[in-house]
């Protein structure tokens, strides 16, 4: 199962590192999305949105107000699910996944991996 991270960055002290960290120690196939173009766990963070082949879930790392630019961009992904991250939450944006049959939770993903819910 792959798993894209938006907003991802290089910075340790950011919880979308930390989460890249755990994904891959946890097995996950992850890929990045952020702001700066850069690698991180032998990885490149993309800057573009690319049309990446079998995502299974999406987690962000974007707050609700830049989110809107990714709409679209993860509706068309189709993945199975979209995790939002402690403040990331956004009503308007569990509607239009609703309407496009995507599930979504608010949950932290470092939390779902560290309790085996993942």
């Amino acid at each position: 199962m792959k798993t894209l991270i938006i907003g991802a960055s290089k910075n340790p002290e950011r919880y979308s590192y930390k989460a890249a960290e755990r994904l891959l120690k946890y097995g996950h196939e992850i890929e990045l999305l952020g702001l700066r173009p850069d690698e991180i766990f032998g990885q490149t963070i993309d800057t573009e949105k690319k049309q990446y082949a079998d995502i299974d879930t999406v987690t962000l790392y974007v707050g609700p107000q830049r989110q809107a630019e990714y709409y679209d961009y993860i509706v068309s992904l189709k993945p199975r699910r979209v995790i939002f991250n402690p403040g990331t939450e956004n009503e308007k944006f569990y509607e239009i996944l609703k309407n496009n049959n995507i599930a979504y939770e608010t949950a932290c993903t470092l939390v779902l991996l560290g309790t085996g819910q993942y």
